[in-house]
Parts: structure tokens; sequence; C-alpha cells
């Protein structure tokens, strides 16, 4: 097991071996001796690119070695029996099919159970159903309400295993497509970069992706490798903002409001990406600071897809969250040219100026993340920070030189602490590679 581990995990594939053999026997105790397989799926940290995926933009993940696994074996019906290594996840039983009933809103099945239906809807005969155990815990899982993705880990984990199990031949990126349509299930409106990065990363680089779709229905991704000397250090802040769901889903809508009011001047525009080329200068004055869906209705513009929480007078500041995904997809463009060219301190500059954006225009920031990304760029070797994920609490990143990643940990643990009367938690981001089969044999 430890060679098929080392490809993955690196230095720490001995560590993980114990994880795993903790898995498997955890497995047999509740499911009995016989044949197992494991799957595991990667989170990941957004270097750049916030909130442009479903604004169809760029943006430049990195997978994590924080990752969910899956112990499964097929089953000779179409349930799920699925069960968690962590005891406050109860074990629950649903059947495969194309409208599978969703269990309370928050449990956690109900990433499985998209995964479940929208396969069940892909193919057009009945799915064999399988025994599973997940394992998302610490140290070793993505951690949850981070910004990292732990939830499209999980989606992915669970729509691979059943894939292989059924023996589906799946391209990834349409199987990514099917994962981001999977989390719907569960009322975010989300993007498809956490669940293509999860199913196309690579080790040791971070991933381009221009979340557009081709006319033939593909997606353009390229790879580009992370500075060398420098690590990718994630400090969490421990903020979990209560309505993540809501915050986010109110800003999709505020973008669809954007497209809806420029369409009268661009016709046939469907995302803030296909204004991508005009200058912003041109497009601001276009764009009332703040408006109301009832205010739209009035002047005869109608705002497209579902706009879930939203009310018709909810304010949607229209300006400013355009304004972030038309520079923010620039600053994309220009991080792959720096890491190209080894340029490390612009991809620091237009880190930094990425979050000011989120702060600012977006709004998703909080007083712990401005700390922590403050008192980051205050530590000699530290090139860029910025908020990463969804926002509104999760994590930070910041791009620091190998030497000074001690100096960068102590200083942000006396710094948060001394602030906020407690210490972040604080890993370094090994990249991994894309989800898959981990080879047991081996």
């Amino acid at each position: 097991m430890l060679d098929a581990l080392v490809p993955i995990y690196g230095e720490l594939a001995e560590r993980q071996q114990e994880r795993y053999e903790r898995l498997l026997a955890h497995f047999y105790s509740i499911y009995g001796p016989g044949p197992v397989r494991v799957f595991r799926a990667p989170g990941r940290v957004n270097l750049i690119g916030e909130h442009t995926d479903y604004n169809h933009g760029y943006v430049m993940p990195v997978a994590l070695d924080r990752d969910t696994l899956i112990a499964a074996r097929p089953r000779e019906d179409a349930e799920v029996h699925l069960a968690n290594v962590e005891s406050e996840f109860e074990p629950v039983v649903f059947p495969i099919h194309r409208d599978i009933p969703p269990a309370p809103k928050g449990h956690w099945s109900n990433y499985a159970r998209g995964a479940a239906q929208r396969l069940a809807q892909e193919v057009p005969h009945p799915l064999r159903g399988m025994d599973a155990l997940v394992d998302g815990a610490p140290p070793f899982g993505v951690p949850r309400g981070s910004g990292l993705s732990s939830s499209s880990a999980f989606t992915v984990a669970v729509a691979l295993t059943l894939a292989e199990l059924n023996n589906l031949e799946l391209e990834r990126p349409h199987l990514a497509r099917l994962c981001q349509e999977a989390e719907w299930y569960t009322g975010t409106q989300g993007g498809i970069m956490d669940q293509f990065c999860a199913l196309l990363a690579r080790r040791e680089h971070a991933l381009f992706l221009d979340t557009r779709p081709q006319p033939d229905g593909s997606f353009y991704f390229d790879y580009a490798h992370l500075p060398t000397d420098y690590e990718l250090v994630i400090a969490d802040s421990g903020v979990r903002h209560s309505n993540v769901l809501g915050g986010y889903n109110h800003r999709v809508a505020e973008c669809r409001a954007a497209v809806a009011i420029l369409r009268q001047h661009y016709p046939g525009i469907t995302h803030l990406r296909d204004v991508q080329p005009i200058p912003w200068s041109h497009l601001e004055p276009l764009l009332p600071q703040v408006t109301t869906l009832r205010q739209l209705a009035e002047q005869g513009i109608a705002v497209e897809g579902p706009l879930p929480g939203v009310g018709e007078d909810d304010p949607l500041k229209v300006r400013a969250r355009a304004r972030h995904v038309h520079t923010e997809n620039r600053r994309v463009e220009e991080a792959l040219d720096a890491m190209r060219y080894r340029d490390v301190e612009r991809l620091g500059q237009l880190m930094v100026q990425a979050h000011i954006s989120a702060r600012d225009d977006y709004e998703i920031s909080c007083p712990e993340l401005d700390a922590l990304v403050q008192a980051a760029l205050e530590v000699d070797g530290v090139a860029g920070a910025r908020l990463t994920g969804a926002g509104w609490g999760g994590c930070i990143v910041a791009l620091a030189h190998r030497d000074g990643v001690q100096a960068l940990e102590a200083h942000l643990r006396h710094r948060f602490s001394r602030q906020f009367g407690r210490e972040p938690h604080i890993f370094i981001c090994r990249s991994a590679p894309a989800a898959g089969e981990v080879p047991l044999e081996k």
C-alpha cells in the first residue's frame, strides 16, 4: 500500500498508510469481509480567481493533500448504504434512481444523494448500489467550512466511486460537470471550479481553467508549475458564517442582475465573462450602484435563472460586484503569465489586489481574514496573501519563501491571538494529484 501512497502524499505517506488501514478495518467491522476498493478526492485552495467560476470566468486552483476517502464495494441491489468514520454523521440508506428524495436541509448525505441522482439521470440503465464508508476526518480530511471545498471533495468522491463500481466510462471534464450539477441538489448554485480541480489537478501545479464551456461543451484548461522554493501557507480563521449559502446565492443574483442590465446594451450575453473584452470604463456607467429585482422589473429587465432567497426589494450592488469579476478575470490571466515567467513578485502583488477587490467590491471578507492577510504581508519572504474560498470566514492563502515559513507561522499566531484571543489553524499546503482509486494491492 505504501508504494501507492507515496505519489499522492510524498513524505506523509507513512502517516496516511495508518489512516487507510484504520479505514479498511472500520469498513470490515460494518460490512463484513470481502473485496473492497478505496477512492479519494482532494480539497483545493484557490490561488486566485474568486467568485468568477459561476460567471464563466477564469480560476486557478491547486489540489490539496487534504482529501476525502471512500472505501466501498458494489451491492446487487440499487441501494447506497453510507456510513462515516465520524460518529456525528449517522449512517444512511437510500435507493439510486432519477429522483432521490433529499434528507433534511443540511444533512451530510445530501451531497451523496445529489451525486447518485445525477449519475442515474445520465445513464440509460439502473445503477448498482454500494456499501460505503467515508473518511474526511481531521487531520487528513478537508477542513469543513474553511473554504477549501470539503463538500465538492465529498461529492466527487461519491460520484467517482459509483461510476467506477458501475464501470461507467465518463470523461473527467464531463464527470466534473455532473458533479457540479449534483451539488445544486443541496441548494448551492455554484460553478465548476472545485469539481474540475478535484478531477483534473496535477501535483506541483496550479490548474488554469476557463469555466466558460466551448461550443462543443468542453473546457479550456492548462497547468502552471507552482513557484519553486515557495510554499502555500493556509491559515484558517476559524470563522464559520451562519449564512454562507445565503450570501453566496445573493452574489450569484447580483451578477445575474448585472448581466440583465448589460444585456440591454450588449444583446446575447449570458454571463459577465461575455463582456470581458470590453474596457471596464465603458461598462461602469451602464450599471447602477444599487438596484432591486422590483426596480429592474419596472424597467422591463428580467433577471434569468433561479434566485433562491433573494427578495424583490433586497439591495443588489451590481456595479461593485461586476467590477470585481471583471478585474479578477484579468488578474488570473496575469497570474498565469507571472507563473510561466517565474515572476513570484508579480504573482504576489496580484494576490494582494485580489484580496482588496474581494474585501471592498465583493464584500466577502471579515475582520479575521483581513487581519491574517495584513499580518502575513508583514513577514519577510511573503510575496502575497489573500482570502480564498467563498469568503465570510474560512481561510487565507499566503505565498511564502520556504525559509520564512516558520517565521510566518509564528507571526500569524501571535498577531491573531493578540487581536482575537485564539490561534488560527495553520498548515502548509502540499499539492496533490487528481481524484482516483488508490490501488491497495501495491
